[in-house]
C-alpha cells in the first residue's frame, strides 16, 4: 500500500482519535462503575453476566451503553452519508463537533452523579461517552485501500496477525523464487503488507497510550481530564477544514 500525502494526514488524525478513544474509554470506565464505553465486546459480556446474575441495574448500565454506541454509530454513518448527498466535504467536522460537545458535556454532568450517587444518571453519562464513541467510529473507517476502526482494537489486531503473516510468507516466496524478477515482485508486497501492519500495531499502541494518558490525568485532576481528548478533538476539526477527512466514506467502498 502506497500512501498518498492526504492519506498520511488522515492517517495522522486516525492515530489521534485512537488515543482519545483510549482515553475516554478509561476515564469512563474509572469515572462511572468500572464499565468500558468503547469497548462494547467487553460490554456485552458485562451484559450477559449482569443478565444471568440478576443485576438489573448493572445490566441497564451495560445495556445503556451497547445501545448508546449503537445510535451514535447509526447518527455518525447518516451525516456521511447526507454529506455525500448534499456534497458536504468537510462533513467529518459535524460529527467531530458533536463528539467533543459530548465530552465536554459529561464533566459537569458527572457532577451530579456525584451528589446523588443513582443507576440512572450513571446510565445518562454512560450513554453520552458511548453514543461519542459511536460517532467516532463511524466518521473514520478507510485510509486509502485500508479499513480501519479507531474504537475497536480488536480487529485491528486481528488484522495485524494476518498481515504479519503474508509478510513471513513472501519471505518463503522470495527464498525459493529463482528470477530476479520474481524476487521484487514478492519484496515489493512484502514491503506494502509490513508497512499496513506498522499502521495497524501504532492503533494499537495509541490505544494503550491513550489508557494511560487517561489514566494518569484521571488520577491527577479527576473527570476534568475529559477536556484533553475534547482538545484533541478540535484540532482535527480544524484539520477537516482544511484537508477534508471523510471522503472516502462518503463514496461507500465495499469492505475489504
Amino acid at each position: 500500500m502506497q500512501f498518498f500525502p492526504a492519506d498520511v494526514i488522515k492517517a495522522a488524525v486516525a492515530l489521534a482519535v485512537t488515543l482519545v478513544a483510549g482515553f475516554v474509554d478509561i476515564v469512563g470506565y474509572l469515572a462511572i462503575y468500572h464499565i468500558f464505553t468503547a469497548h462494547v465486546t467487553g460490554t456485552t459480556v458485562h451484559l450477559g453476566r449482569d443478565l444471568a446474575s440478576r443485576h438489573w441495574a448493572a445490566a441497564a448500565m451495560a445495556a445503556t451503553v451497547l445501545g448508546g454506541f449503537l445510535f451514535g454509530s447509526i447518527v455518525g454513518r447518516a451525516v456521511i452519508e447526507a454529506g455525500a448527498r448534499l456534497r458536504i466535504r468537510r462533513v467529518a467536522s459535524i460529527n467531530i463537533a458533536a463528539e467533543t460537545s459530548l465530552l465536554i458535556l459529561f464533566v459537569p454532568l458527572s457532577k451530579l452523579l456525584i451528589l446523588s450517587n443513582t443507576s440512572q444518571k450513571a446510565c445518562a453519562l454512560l450513554a453520552l461517552l458511548a453514543v461519542a464513541m459511536g460517532l467516532q467510529t463511524a466518521t473514520l473507517t478507510r485510509i486509502g485501500a485500508l479499513t480501519i476502526h479507531t474504537t475497536f482494537v480488536t480487529g485491528m489486531i486481528n488484522k495485524l496477525a494476518q498481515l504479519l503473516s503474508h509478510v513471513l510468507f513472501y519471505s518463503y516466496d522470495i527464498f525459493l523464487a529463482s528470477k530476479a524478477g520474481e524476487k521484487t515482485h514478492y519484496r515489493r508486497l512484502q514491503h506494502a503488507s509490513a508497512r499496513q501492519a506498522s499502521f495497524f500495531f501504532s492503533i494499537w499502541g495509541f490505544y494503550l497510550l491513550g489508557a494511560i494518558l487517561g489514566t494518569l490525568l484521571y488520577f491527577q485532576i479527576g473527570v476534568r481530564s475529559m477536556y484533553a481528548p475534547a482538545f484533541l478533538l478540535v484540532l482535527t476539526i480544524v484539520t477537516d477544514q482544511f484537508k477534508p477527512l471523510s471522503l472516502q466514506e462518503e463514496r461507500d467502498m465495499p469492505e475489504r
